[in-house]
This record gives C-alpha cells, structure tokens and sequence, in this order.
C-alpha cells in the first residue's frame, strides 16, 4: 500500500472507533438515569449518616451541584468515560485491524495476549478501586471531627471516583512493560532480580503520587498489588530467560560474540541412493 493508501485507512479507522465511542456515549448517557448514576454514588450513600448530606430526594445521600451546567456536565463525563469502556472491544479491534497487517505471526500472537491481560488487569484495578471506595471515603472524611456538616458536590466526588478508578485500572498495567521488556529481549531476569527492592520502594512512590486521595490508606492498596504482580513479572521474566538459555544451547552458537559469525558445516552430505530402474517392457 502506497502512502496516502495507509493514511486513508488509518482515517476510515479512527471514523469508525469514532462512531462507535459516540454511539456507546448516548447510550451511556441515557443510561445515567437509569442505574448508572446510583452505581457511582453507591459508595457515597453507604457511608455512616453523618458523614453525608441528607438530601430527602436522593434518598438521605445527596450531592449537591453549585452551576446551572453542572449536572450537564457531569453527565456528560460520566458517559463519555463510560462509553469508551463499552466500545473498547470495538475500536481496539480497529487499531489492531490496523497494525496487524505488518507484523509477523509471532508478534500477532504477543499482541492478542497483551491486549487481552491488559484489559483485564485495568478491570481487575477499576474494580478493586470501587471495591474499598467507601472505607476510603469515610477515612478520609472522619478526619474532619465533630461539629462539620459533610456535604460533597457532585463535580467533586464524581471527578473523584472517575480519577481514582482508572489510577487503579491504569497502575495494574505498570508490571505489563517488564514483561513486555523481557520478552523484547530488552530486560533479563538478572536485572529484574538485583533490582528488586528499588523496583517495590519506586512503586511505592509511584502509589503515593498516583492516587488522588494521597492518604496511607489508598496508596497501600494501590501498591500491595502492584509489588505482587511485579513479583509474578519477575518469575515469568525467569521463565523466558530459561526457555531462552535452553533455545541459544541447543543451537550451539550461544557462546559466540554478536559480531562473530557462526560455524557453517562445509562438508558435503550423502545423497540417497539412487532407486532401482524397473525392467523395461521391451525384451
């Protein structure tokens, strides 16, 4: 395919992931007022009463909005984040429609089994986030002692929410990139071991500045399974690097420098010998 042939597939490409994110966002927003609006302010309202504003028609668990434009606005963030979760097997497909004619079978292989785990530990991350939402919510908001009315804006705790799911979902994909490094040839096993420790201190710090609470409590959450799925990196990095040693042995060129060029057997090899003729039909 000539140039302009590949820009004009890339731009029928993001037309279509395009389309399909718009038609999950409109569904996305009807759907707000139809349960999806009472499962982000779950957590909210399975907080103690006295850490929440007791609005009658939200049923003791109110959130308070302070523009003309702001429950537009929300509602429109709310379905466009949501929205692109539901249309995310659609246009992944499309950008991988794209690349895929110009890779090999092996690295087609990688990419489905890449695009498949981080998909699921970005869920895993998003769901372990909801999960202790509200145990992080009334520690944080207890710190603020007796005699203070607790009453959020809805701006404040949704863009909350939103932020700390996919801090969540986005870190759980951080131990991908050893793997991905590993397999590329990039990272070894060796590496990954001696750097173990500044490998768990760096996620730490990574927690801390990530989540949007910056209280203790949240950033252990985010980094206790982060440091286990470091840890699983490691001992698949373990694995390769095994399989690979064993592959380099067995070729017999494993000992020879990269600019060094490997041992060819000149000798000729015997040829079978040569079938019988059959009898000729003239005798």
């Amino acid at each position: 395919m000539s140039l302009i042939a590949h820009l004009t597939e890339l731009r029928n490409r993001i037309l279509k992931a395009g389309l399909a994110i718009l038609v999950a966002t409109a569904i996305s927003f009807w759907w707000y007022g139809h349960g999806l609006g009472e499962f982000i302010r779950a957590p909210y309202c399975g907080l103690p009463e006295e850490l929440r504003y007791g609005g009658d028609d939200a049923g003791g668990c109110g959130l308070l909005i302070t523009n003309v434009f702001g429950g537009v606005f929300i509602r429109l963030k709310v379905a466009f984040l949501a929205g692109v979760v539901l249309s995310a097997p659609f246009w992944l497909y499309q950008l991988w429609a794209f690349i895929t004619p110009g890779l090999k079978r092996k690295e087609k292989r990688y990419g489905v089994g890449f695009v498949a785990v981080s998909s699921i530990l970005f869920a895993l991350g998003a769901v372990l986030a909801y999960v202790s939402l509200s145990a992080g919510l009334e520690l944080l908001l207890s710190l603020a002692g007796d005699g203070v009315v607790v009453a959020l804006t809805a701006q404040d705790y949704i863009g909350f929410v939103l932020s700390l799911l996919v801090a969540f979902g986005v870190s759980f994909e951080v131990p991908l990139i050893a793997v991905a490094l590993n397999l590329a040839g990039v990272l070894s096993y060796e590496v990954l071991s001696k750097s173990r420790r500044w490998i768990f201190f760096l996620t730490i710090v990574f927690a801390a500045f990530v989540t949007p609470t910056q209280d203790p409590f949240t950033m252990l959450l985010m980094a206790g399974p982060m440091i286990v799925l470091f840890e699983l990196a490691i001992q698949l990095a373990r694995v390769v690097d095994r399989r690979r040693a064993r592959r380099a042995a067995a070729e017999h060129f494993h000992d020879l420098d990269d600019d060094v060029a490997s041992p060819l057997d000149a000798r000729p090899s015997e040829l079978d010998e040569p079938a019988e003729r059959a009898p000729s039909a003239r005798g």
